[in-house]
This record gives C-alpha cells, sequence and structure tokens, in this order.
C-alpha cells in the first residue's frame, strides 16, 4: 500500500486523499520478511498517537482501494435474526460517501455441505446521488429511493429493506500493540528463535511473554482502539431467508466492489488480506499491495493461489505464544503442509452463516463445528455479528487454537452497535474520523 494523492470527481462528492510520499522498504521483497513493521509503526504515527493525521486504510489494502476509498470494503458482517426469518447483512466502506461508478455487492452462496454451495444470490446497490439507490435481490425484489432514513428503505414486495448512509464502524483493534507484538517476534525469530519445518519459530517462555503483553497494551498502559470514533459508508439489509437460501440452509457471505466488469475489492472476514497476506502483517510495500490486489480481483473458486501465501502467515501466528502446532486444524508434525487446512479455508474467504439457528454468539461458529468436531457450534448461527468480540476470537483461534483467551486489550467498540435493532451500526460520531 502507498499514502498515494487521489481526487475523484463525480456527482457525488469530490474527494482527496493521503499525501504523497510511498511508505515501507520497496527493496524488502522476500515474501519470508518482516522487517516492514517497524517501518509501518512510524508510517501510522504512532508515536503521536495514531491522531487525526495518520491517515490509512482501514486494512492497507491493495492500490486500488487505497486510491479509491469508496470502493474499499472496510467490514462485512453476517448473522441471523432473532426470529430466524431474516438474514441480516453490513457492509462498510471507507469512504464517507458512495461512489456513482461503483457496484456494491452483498452475495450468499447456499449449501447443505459446509465449503460446498449450490446456488447464490447478489444484493447489488448502485448510488445515482447521495440519497438515491437501487438495490436488487437477483430478480427477486427491489428498492429504490432515499435510504438514509435509519427505518430503512422497503422493497416493493417487502422482501427486504435497505439502509445506505454514514455509520459508525464497530470493529476495533489495537494496532499499536499487535504492531509492538509482531516486531518482538520478528526480532526475536531473527537473532535467536529455532524455526522448525513448518516455518513455526520456538520462542522460550519469556519472549512469548513479551510478545503477548505488548499485544495487551500500548505504551505499556491500557489498549487504545486506534479505529476510534470511525465513521463509514453502511449499507444494511435485512433480507427474507427464502430469498438467499436455495440451495441450503449453510450461507457463504462475501462482499464486493466493482467498477464496469473490472472487480475492485472483496472481502469476508477480517485480517485475510491485511494481516495474512503480504511480505508482513500490515505492511505497506509494493509487492504486498499487489498481492493484496490480486486477492481481491480472484472469486473464491480460483483463490488456491494464495494458499502457499497464507501458510506462511499462519506459521508466524501460530509461534507468538511460545508453542507451536496449537492453531486451530493445525497438524501435529513438524511440516510444511502443516497449516495447509486453515489455509484453505481463508483462501475460499466467505463468512459462513448456520441459517437453521437464529442463536448467533460465536464467530467461526460454522467452521469450529464441521471442521474441528466442535458439537457445541453446531446450534450457533456463526457469522459474524457487530456484537462479536472478532478480532480477538480470531487471535485466539490463531495463536493458541481456542476462542479466548488471546486479546489486544479491547473487547469493544466506544458507539456500541446492535444484532437486534435495524440499522444495527451506531450512528456516526458527530466528531467522526475517516481512517
Amino acid at each position: 500500500m502507498a499514502f498515494v494523492t487521489c481526487e475523484t470527481d463525480e456527482p457525488i462528492t469530490r474527494q482527496r486523499c493521503g499525501g504523497a510520499s510511498e511508505l515501507g522498504a520497496r527493496g524488502a521483497r522476500s515474501r519470508r520478511s518482516w522487517r516492514v513493521v517497524p517501518a509501518l509503526l512510524l508510517a501510522l504515527g504512532v508515536a503521536a498517537g495514531f491522531g487525526p493525521s495518520a491517515r490509512a486504510s482501514d486494512h492497507l489494502d491493495s492500490p486500488a482501494t487505497v486510491a479509491n476509498p469508496q470502493a474499499d470494503v472496510a467490514d462485512v458482517y453476517a448473522w441471523m435474526a432473532p426470529e430466524g426469518r431474516q438474514l441480516n447483512l453490513v457492509m462498510t466502506v471507507q469512504g464517507h460517501a458512495f461512489s456513482n461508478r461503483v457496484r456494491y455487492a452483498i452475495h450468499v452462496d447456499s449449501g447443505k455441505i459446509f465449503g460446498r454451495t449450490r446456488a447464490s444470490t447478489a444484493i447489488e446497490c448502485r448510488f445515482d446521488a447521495a440519497t438515491a439507490v437501487r438495490c436488487d435481490v437477483g430478480d427477486a425484489d427491489s428498492a429504490s429511493g432515499d435510504a438514509t432514513d435509519p427505518a430503512g428503505l422497503a422493497g416493493r414486495k417487502h422482501r427486504f429493506r435497505v439502509f445506505a448512509g454514514l455509520r459508525d464502524d464497530p470493529f476495533y483493534n489495537n494496532v499499536k500493540g499487535l504492531l509492538g507484538a509482531y516486531r518482538t517476534a520478528t526480532q526475536a525469530s531473527e537473532k535467536k528463535a529455532v524455526v522448525d519445518a513448518a516455518g513455526c519459530a520456538h520462542f522460550d517462555e519469556a519472549t512469548s511473554q513479551e510478545i503477548l503483553e505488548q499485544m495487551s497494551h500500548t505504551d505499556a498502559g491500557p489498549a487504545k482502539n486506534v479505529l476510534a470514533d470511525w465513521t463509514v459508508s453502511a449499507i444494511v439489509v435485512s433480507v427474507d431467508l427464502g430469498l438467499v437460501s436455495q440451495g441450503g440452509p449453510l450461507l457463504a457471505v462475501w462482499g464486493t466492489t466493482s467498477s464496469g466488469s473490472k472487480p475492485l475489492d472483496r472481502m469476508a472476514r477480517p485480517f485475510v488480506a491485511n494481516t495474512l497476506l503480504g511480505t508482513a502483517p500490515f505492511s505497506t510495500d509494493e509487492w504486498s499491495g499487489q498481492r493484496r490486489q490480486e486477492f481481491n480481483e480472484a472469486s473464491a473458486e480460483s483463490s488456491g493461489r494464495f494458499i502457499a501465501d497464507l501458510q506462511k502467515s499462519l506459521a508466524f501466528q501460530d509461534s507468538l505464544d511460545g508453542r507451536c502446532g496449537n492453531q486451530l486444524l493445525a497438524e501435529a508434525k513438524e511440516s510444511p503442509s502443516r497449516y495447509r487446512a486453515l489455509a484453505k479455508v481463508f483462501a475460499d474467504d466467505r463468512l459462513w452463516v448456520n441459517s437453521a439457528s437464529s442463536v448467533c454468539t460465536q464467530f467461526f461458529a460454522v467452521e469450529l463445528a464441521n471442521l474441528a468436531g466442535e458439537k457445541g457450534s453446531s446450534t450457533d448461527c456463526g457469522g459474524r455479528a457487530p456484537v462479536y468480540d472478532t478480532a480477538n476470537v480470531w487471535r485466539s483461534l490463531l495463536i493458541a487454537g481456542t476462542t479466548s483467551g488471546i486479546t489486544d486489550g479491547r473487547h469493544q467498540d466506544e458507539h456500541l452497535p446492535s444484532a437486534t435493532v435495524f440499522p444495527f451500526l451506531a450512528p456516526p460520531d458527530p466528531h467522526g474520523i475517516n481512517h
């Protein structure tokens, strides 16, 4: 990713972004190099406490999305409504306005077996003006007009409703603590740690303790949320289950932006592109940006070519608690294939929802039930509700193979969202920040 100067001239908005300097070491092209982490600490302005001047793409994604924040998918959420008759969906976009040159889509694939889907429905939205949207649920229902009222705009056949406007994104993250932890791990692996055949560094207890302490604090004090008061543009949909589950009760959800026939961004689970692809987590070098752009332009079916990249990154994550091989789905043996099973899950980047359940409490529940044999997760809808502590569940699964226990010190957003009251995300903070 580069910090670039960009202008978008459109009927809806005129937006400028960034400075003109590229960050990161262009020479650090090795896929195993993690040296860009210290540079990124300075790039994001950590010494200044992540003030408003620290401008960055929400997930340090590809050059195409950094240059066009109106096409940069920030987060995707999917979960069942409490009565079990609607699927709730949210896709947030980095820019503070939607573009009339971008097509926004939330895709819902459906099937009866995890990993295999037989039908697909796209909920597509286009904007003619800031308050003029048309959204289509395949050819089953559509809605046109002003969708900025928090009550939402109902479809003509009343099979769905949509909100489109500014909201607070409830994603929270102690990025400075994470980068400090990654830097400590990088330095230790280069100096003294033994790296096994699977690519996992074996840290001693003191080093692993230091890594986890760095992760859960900011400047040795309480963890701070770098994304505090984060205002984004949000497309929020509550759709009748029957419109999106023709293939079966297991739903796979992902969001995209595109312009004409050109794909711009693709996202489902958080952290896949910015943390598991590239030379290092949150890396800003040119090769990382290009690799993330290739991932964004790929389909779930064609993303197998990223498995090798993901395996290397998963080995790094597994090392952070000083125990190699305890990551979710990791093989016991020290071999290059140890992390392949989980890498395949992340390459096929879709949020899985069990629509047979209206109890939604656990991120990754469908994967845990179907791949790890956890029976307790089989009755949870999984997906990603905005009230989940998703970031810490993700870290715990990748570092310790558990759903809790590893934390970056943050457990909720400053503006609490809802899983039951449409449009679910809190109103934008009057002083909201475009990160």
